[in-house]
Formats: structure tokens, sequence, C-alpha cells
């Protein structure tokens, strides 16, 4: 479909639609409790750690967030907290965090430097409840890999009128004057940013609550989760979706209210989801169920009953991401989902109609249709009944200029249903069902309006030539237990190349005729309670007949395909096919409710060690020269304990023990520091080569227990260096036998003697620093920072985290493709480490040979010349031209060279086990550049901010209408929109012009060479 047909309907629909401006309002609902969570079972005692408000919050928060242990709870007093840093809850379980109530403990993070609010990752039985998050940049309450997590009674707020940036925020002063409690009257229906909505009379504000496209995503926010309960709660002002649920199995939400977000509730590749007694009013929609397309999974069966969904009218407030797609006025939306049972709610005062249901089909190719084969594009399967509606679809939105500026195809789709719907509303056998009195807004009896329930009534084909598909190893991709035939697809199935859906029909018959009422569009029953002020049903028969009214309206003869359309122009208003039990002689079963299973503790769970066992390690005496490794075992107060360096005020010094420094060919950039690496080996210990390759793409090389690798960040300035921090990882075993690695900041200070000191930081820190030198390639670097990032011990995690690795904060770098090269100290300031023997050699082939590495190939093929080992895999530098192999500048040496900065610098989190694996963006050096790479995909999470307008995350020659460029340059400014979110404060210029290079020059709309990137060559 063409997007001048959409453009079309906005021309026809402008004077039909002016009169149908403004919004609607009335009354509020409640809603009963019910069930249970399921979060029962043995949970071991724990400590009580209490949070006061004042200016020593943040640090004692991160600390006790960072010492959760099993049994613990974390408690905030009643008052205000103005929050500085994300509050990171993992690797833990059965952590309670709790406050006095949602009015009474607010939580402020308007000053906080990274996205989220409160954060929890791969963690299980975690329960957060009674408080309030408010004005976070990002997501306000996000649960990330967690199995049972419950939230009670919290409450995710944005200051009216932006948020964090609002001129009037929630504070100390004043958030007890009622401000909390956003009530829902009038929602602001026309965007204030349109210049024809600034005339008298517009409905651009709200005397309740003022929208901002600046407020945080999402929030709550549980995702790649399961057994997952959120009761009681509330979300005011998101600027994506207020309660969310995405890729997680087993979900409940329930009593709880959405409003002035722009999707109130979004379940999202929900596998078993239920949704009960909520409130959804205000939003610009109340409910949307579907599946994206490229995600870890897709969903199918939802309940959602007993809710309320009324006047969600408020203008559409975001930019990018699905929900920017979302028209004002829905009540309910759903698409490419399957099997949802909607019954005993109440539909009332959505502008475009109390539910909408539709197809990706209906978007153009390119704009909003994915080019991913695994996902279905339909709903089916939905059953409606026992629900009340009550004046829907009677003042549809209007698309404003800046929808037709911006080409905001979606924005005209209530145009179209408008347009349709009055259409058929002149054939004869409709004038009943159009010509009803509604005296509240006379101007829909001319028949341009929504309907109850709105169907694009598509529905796809069965394809004979489209076979079952397979796996990447060639095996059958499995089946869905629930809807025999149909597969089961991740993101890491390769795409098929066409939609196979012959689950849907009953091949052995003549004709393959539909399974009908299960892959059927709806079965909507008799009763259902339906106003007369509003059409009961419209079917507006997506854009068929669209191409043959432009035709005539251009003076053109339309085509003999576009006449036989034409007769489907109008809308229909028949139901016969949607009352099953007449239709098909059957209906739909009832969906079994959701029940969340018992929380079932760890029994092997470890106390902490006590401060006179950390003192009497820490303090130990070791021989010169040696490594006090049995101190690895608990976590340092001071780096010198750990006896690594000959000086210890010097962490570039001769290192102690068994060790060696080593440097990687493309580093995580973090504002222009240089880098001091090292990696202590237990005695008697070698690490052993691995290289995975594409089989694991996040493995590296695997240190024995008790290793301590130590990274110093260093910045240079007139040929002095300012050590900042050092990090260590140690790799523990605990008592079940489990290796896990820990992350600890030491940040350097000065002691009261005015000697060099790294004292242990749990919660991190923030440090201006400035630099001025010339780096190991010759170039200047010059600049400064107020805000360089020394994250807290949880923070490590959340990139050095992957499933497939060893358990928390396992290395990322030194990976085989990544070491091969000859060790050079990355500053040129001279130090003891610059002169170790593996110095100029091949870092693999020495710690092959002199006893650091076991298992290595035998013949490593090292060129004389280069120090480069041929017959290894291999990373270039990203900055040097040539060093991929290929001639340098050309289209293969500028792709090996962006891959290479794209997987060090993001593949930690975006990699199918990674923090960032729910996005479907996968970075690492061996996949396929395709949709998994970013061509043509849209963002999943991003919201308006992290996507800054831009509709893909690669746009093939168009390097500014990429997110991923934007979110590395300097236009991404705030902590929601910057990506790395963590390790840099500046923009990395020349990674960010070797990125913008490789967009603009090599990557073109060529489905042979890139997979997908025709999809959204148009736009």
């Amino acid at each position: 479909m063409d997007k001048r047909v959409w453009f079309f309907a906005l021309a026809l629909a402008g004077s039909a639609a002016l009169s149908a401006c403004g919004g609607s309002s009335g009354g509020g609902s409640s809603s009963d409790n019910a069930g249970d969570d399921g979060s029962s079972g043995e949970v071991p005692a724990g400590r009580t750690f209490q949070i006061e408000p004042g200016p020593d919050a943040t640090e004692d928060a991160l600390t006790r967030f960072i010492d959760a242990r099993p049994g613990d709870t974390i408690e905030f007093g009643c008052g205000f907290f103005q929050i500085d840093s994300t509050l990171l809850l993992t690797n833990t379980e059965a952590v309670t965090i709790k406050g006095c109530g949602m009015d009474r403990t607010v939580l402020s993070f308007r000053n906080n430097n990274n996205p989220e609010g409160l954060l929890v990752d791969d963690a299980r039985g975690i329960t957060i409840e009674g408080l309030t998050v408010a004005d976070t940049d990002g997501n306000a309450f996000e649960l990330r890999n967690v199995d049972h997590g419950t939230l009670r009674g919290v409450r995710a707020f944005w200051s009216s009128g932006g948020g964090r940036a609002s001129a009037d925020p929630i504070t100390a002063d004043n958030y007890q004057d009622g401000r909390l409690d956003v009530a829902c009257t009038d929602p602001a229906t026309q965007d204030p940013g349109a210049l024809e909505n600034n005339l008298p009379g517009a409905d651009t504000t709200s005397p309740d609550y003022t929208v901002s496209d600046q407020a945080g995503r999402y929030g709550i926010y549980p995702v790649k989760s399961q057994n997952i309960l959120v009761e009681e709660s509330e979300s005011i002002g998101a600027s994506d979706a207020g309660i969310y649920v995405g890729q997680t199995s087993t979900a409940i939400i329930r009593d709880s209210r959405a409003a002035y977000n722009v999707f109130g509730f979004e379940i999202e590749n929900v596998r078993h989801g239920e949704y009960s007694n909520n409130l959804a009013e205000c939003n610009t929609g109340g409910f949307l169920i579907y599946d994206l397309d490229n995600l870890t999974q897709y969903g199918e069966r939802t309940l959602m009953h007993d809710n309320v969904s009324r006047m969600n009218n408020t203008y559409n407030f975001t930019e990018g991401g699905f929900v920017s797609n979302v028209p004002p006025g829905s009540g309910m939306i759903t698409l490419a989902y399957d099997r949802i049972d909607v019954y005993n709610n109440v539909f009332e005062d959505n502008n475009t109609a109390g539910i909408i249901h539709v197809s990706y089909e209906l978007f153009p190719e390119g704009a909003g249709r994915p080019s991913d084969n695994k996902i279905d594009f339909y709903t089916e399967g939905m059953r409606i009944f026992d629900n009340e509606f009550r004046n829907n679809g009677n003042s549809l939105p209007v698309a404003t200029t800046n929808d037709l500026l911006s080409q905001d195809i979606t924005a005209l789709l209530p145009a179209l249903v408008g347009l349709k719907t009055q259409a058929g509303c002149v054939l004869p056998q409709n004038l009943g069902a159009c010509l009803a009195p509604n005296t509240e807004h006379p101007e829909v009896n001319t028949g341009f309006r929504g309907a109850h329930i709105v169907w694009d009534g598509l529905l796809d084909e069965y394809d004979p030539d489209c076979p079952y598909p397979e796996d990447s190893k060639g095996e059958p991709v499995p089946e869905e237990e629930n809807f025999e035939g149909k597969p089961r697809y991740t993101n890491e199935h390769p795409d098929p190349g066409c939609h196979y859906n012959a689950y849907k029909f009953h091949t052995d018959r003549d004709g393959d005729p539909r399974k009908k009422p299960l892959f059927f569009a709806s079965c909507i029953d008799a009763n259902n309670s339906f106003s007369d002020d509003s059409i009961k049903f419209a079917n507006f028969h997506g854009t068929e007949g669209v191409n043959a009214a432009i035709a005539l309206a251009t003076g053109n003869a339309p085509t003999p395909e576009q006449l036989a359309e034409i007769q489907n122009f109008p809308a229909d208003f028949d139901m016969s096919a949607h009352e099953c039990d007449e239709a098909y002689g059957k209906n739909l079963g009832r969906i079994e409710p959701v029940e969340i299973p018992p929380f079932e503790p760890s029994v092997d769970i470890e106390p902490p060690p006590t401060p006179e066992e950390i003192a009497a390690l820490c303090n130990a005496d070791v021989a010169q020269g040696e490594v006090n490794f049995d101190a690895g075992r608990v976590d340092c107060p001071n780096l010198a304990q750990y006896n690594l360096f000959a000086d210890p005020d010097d962490p570039t010094s001769e290192p102690n023990g068994k060790s060696f420094p080593f440097v990687l060919n493309t580093k995580l950039f973090s504002d222009y520091a240089v880098k001091y690496r090292v990696a202590f080996l237990p005695p008697g210990e070698r690490a052993t080569y691995m290289a995975p390759g594409a089989d694991s793409p996040t493995g590296t090389i695997v240190f024995p227990t008790g290793t301590i690798i130590a990274k110093t960040f260093s910045f240079v300035e007139d040929g002095e260096e300012a050590h900042i921090e050092t990090r260590l990882l140690i790799k523990r075993e605990g008592n079940n036998g489990t290796a896990r690695w820990r992350g600890l900041p030491y940040l350097w200070e000065t002691d009261e003697s005015g000697e060099p000191v790294a004292n242990l930081k749990l919660a991190g820190a923030t440090v201006a620093t400035s630099w001025d030198f010339t780096d190991s390639y010759g170039k200047p670097q010059s600049g400064s920072t107020d805000s360089y990032s020394v994250p807290n011990a949880n923070q490590c995690i959340s990139c050095h985290a992957n499933r497939d690795l060893e358990g928390g904060s396992a290395p990322i770098g030194p990976k085989v493709r990544n070491l091969n090269r000859p060790y050079q100290s990355e500053s040129t300031v001279v130090t003891d480490q610059g002169r170790h023997p593996i110095a100029g050699n091949n870092q693999i082939a020495y710690l092959c040979d002199h006893g650091f590495l076991a298992g290595c190939p035998d013949d490593l093929g090292i060129d004389p010349n280069t120090q480069i080992a041929t017959n290894l895999e291999r990373l270039p530098r990203f900055d040097e031209p040539g060093d991929s192999g290929f001639q340098a500048g050309s289209d293969e040496d500028i792709e090996a060279r962006a891959r290479a900065y794209f997987e060090v610098n993001c593949h930690h989190c975006h990699n199918p086990d990674g923090f960032a694996s729910n996005t479907g963006y996968f970075l690492d050096t061996f996949r396929r550049i395709d949709t998994s790479y970013g061509i043509c995909k849209g963002p999943t999470a991003a919201g308006a901010e992290g996507s800054g307008g831009r509709e893909v995350d690669v746009h093939p020659g168009d390097a500014s209408s990429s997110i991923v460029e934007y979110r590395i340059g300097p236009e991404a400014d705030t902590p929601a929109a910057k990506m790395p979110p963590i390790s840099r404060s500046v923009v990395h210029a020349e990674g960010h012009a070797l990125i913008r290079n490789w967009i603009n020059n090599v990557v073109v709309a060529d489905n042979d060479r890139y997979p997908g990137s025709e999809s959204c060559a148009g736009n």
C-alpha cells in the first residue's frame, strides 16, 4: 500500500472532520481485589535496612542495594528523597523494597544522570511496595530478567508539564499538597505543537495535568521476566506506556490505574497474561495487546476482564516506537496476537473506538509493517463478551499539519475510518445503524465517525508454497503447545523467507478453508451491551477502494484491479460473521486464568563475611612481590590490601605475582581515558584458550578461580597522568562450587598525609577531569568533563553479566580476537607496565609461551612484521584504516571497523543473553547484517527521547535518519538518550564519525547484501 493512500484520506477528511474536534468527559470507576500472588515459600530471615531522607540518602540506598542478600528488607522512611543515581538490585533473591505508602514515600530521580529509577535485573522473589518513583529520565520501575516479581501499591509519576524538565516539579515542599493525586476530567485532545491548534477554542490543555514528550518512557516495566504481579499501582504521565509487561510469561496486572500516559496498559509479546479490575483513563490509548517483531518471544493467550477504559482521548505526545502509531481515542487496540478473552469490561467515551482490531497488513511497507516473516500480522481468536460499550467513536481526532509534514501515516487512521464509515452510512441498508440520534455529538449523524468496535477486515490467505520453517541447524522450529502446527519462533530463528500459515487452514479439505473460529478474527457474543449513540461495529476493509478513489479524484481512470476493490471502500456494519455460535456452530473456549506458582527460594544461601573476617584477610602479611589472593574472597576497603602492584600508590607500576598486562584492538570508549589492564593468576594456575567465535560471540578466554583483573582509568594532561579509578573483577567460588565474578570500583583519592590511596566506593562516584595529549596514533586529544562516572558495584553487572557466561561481572574484553595484536601501552607516558616483557609481542603467543594460557593452537601463524596471529580470529582497530586486512577506506574496511566498534561498545548488552536482549538488536561481529543488526528495525523500548524522532536503528544511506547514530552522537544529551548509558559523558568523535560514514556510504538498500534493507529505503 502506498503512502499517498493515507494522505488522500486526510485530504478528503479535512472538512468533514472539523466539526468533530474536541474531547469528551465521563465518570470514574473502582475495582475489586482478587487472587493470590503465589509468593509463598520459606524465605530466609534477613536484615532490615532503614533509609531516611537527607543528603546521604543516595549513597545509603546504593550501599544497601549492592549489599542486599536473600531475606533482606530495604525500607525507605516517610518523606521526600532526592536520589541521584539509579538504584539497581541484581543477582539476589527474596528481597523486599518498601516505603510508607505511595503518597508518603516519594523517591525523586530528577537529578539522576542515568535513565532508570528502581531497576531490578537477574533476580528472584523481589517485592517492591508502598512508594512513588518520580521524574526519571527513562523508566521508573524496571524489572528485567526477574522470576517472581511483585509491585504492589507503587506509583510512577512525572511532574505535570515536562517531568524532570517541568517548571513546577514535585518537590519536598509540595509533594503533600495533593498534586500526586491526578484526576481525569477533561484531557487535552489536540496537540499544542500544531500551529492550527493554537487558535481560539482549541482543546490543547487539561485542567488536571499537562502531558509532555520530555517525561520518561515507561512507568512500570517488567520485561523478559516470568511470574510477575502488578497490583494496586498507578502510572501518571509516561511518554510511552504507563504499566507495561513485555516478553514475559505468566503475568497479572490488577487493581491498578494508568492516566495521562500515551498508552495506559501495554501488553507486548506476553505468554499467558491476565489483566483485571484496572482503570485506564485520559491516556492516548487505554489497553494495547499485541506482538512486536524480532523479539525474544511471541505472545499468546491473554485475559482482559473487569476493567474500565474511559476517555482515553489525550493527543499522542510521543515520537518513535510503536506507540507513536496510536490514534487518540482508543479504548483498546490489538494486533498480531492470538487468543484474547475480553469480558466484563466497560469501554466508554473513547473518541475513535472502544476496541480497534487491526493488523500489520494495514501499515505501508517501510512505515510500520514488519519485514520479519516470523511474526503473524493478525490477531485471531479474540472473544468479546459481557462488556458494556458507551459513547465510543463519536469524535474522531483530526490529523494536524505537523502530521502531514512529518508524514505520520498512522495519524490518518481515524480519518480513513471516518471516510469509510461515512461512505457506508449512505448505503440504504445501513441507514438504521448510522442515523440514530446523538444529541451530544450531532455531527456524527453524518456518518463521519468510528464505532464501538472497529476492525480492518484483513485476514491472510493460505500460502501453499511456504514450507514449515527450520532453525539455523536445519531442524524444524518447535511447535506452540496451545496451537497445533504453529511455529514457536524466537528472534534467534532465521527469517523463513515467507509467512508460514498452514496451521490456520484445513489443508486436507477442498478449498483449504480457514479453521474457524480459532483462526478467524473474533467472536462477538450477543451478551455485550452497546449504547445506541454509537455505531456498534464497523469493518472498514483496510485501504481497499482508496486507490480507485484517488484515481477518480485526480481525473484518472481506475485500473481493473482498483475497480474490483471499490465495492469495499464503504465500511460495512454486518457483524454476523463474528457471531460465532450461529456462524460456525461453536464458540471459542475460555482461556484458563493465570496462576503464579509459589516462589521457591534457593536452598544454598551463603552468609556475608563478618567485619572480623574481612579485616583478617585484607590486613594479612604477604611476601614482597606476591599478591594477597586470600583477600580476593572479600571486598577489601583499600586497593593496596590486595598487594597487586610493586608500588601500592601507583597502579601503573610493575604488577606482582603471576601477572601480565594486556591491551585490546578496539576498546570501550570511556571519555578518552587511557587504560591499564592487568590479569593476576593464582600460583600454579593457567587460563584456558577459548575462541568460540560465532558459536558464542560473548565468550572470552577462561580464567581460573581466584583470578583478579585490574583496570585503571587515567587521564593524560601536559605529559602527566591522573589516575581516577581502578576497577577489579575477582573470580570467586561459592560453597556450592559455582564460579562468580565480583566487580569492585576503587576511587583514587588523597589521604591525610597527601599520599594517593584507592578506596572502595561501592556506591560509585562522579568526578571532574580533563585531558590534553597525543594518542598512540599521533592524533591530538583534548577536552574535559564534570561528570565522569565511576560506576557502582551493581552497575558493573549491568554490562558484564551475560547469561551465557560465568555468573556476576564476568570479563567481556579479553576475547582472542580482541587480544590478537602486539602489546603496546595505550599511554604515551612511560611506565613499568609499558616496559613489561610482553611489550612488542603478540599477546596470545606470549601468554601461550610463558605458561599463562593452556590449550593453545599449535600454529598461531605469527607474522613477524606485524606480530598478528594470522591463523586466529581478529577484530580490527576501529580507528586505523586498513587494519581490517581490506584496502584502507574500502567499503569492506569501513564495515569491518564499524562492526568492531559496535561489538566492543555495544555488544556486551546488545546480545541475546545481555542486558539489552529485550530489544532484539544484536551487534556481534559474526552476525549477518540484517534486521537483527538494526537494518530498518524499529525501536522496541527507546521511547521519544531515545529515538530522537527517528524510525529505525539503521536507515540505509542516511545516518541522520538512524537511531543508532543519534544515540552515540552529540544530539543525545540526556541520560535516556545517550548510548552507552554508563561509560561515557562526552561524545566519542572518532567512533561517531566512523558509524556515520558506514551508514551513509556503505549500507545500501539491497536485500541480497543487507536483508530487510529495502523495507525502509523509501522513507
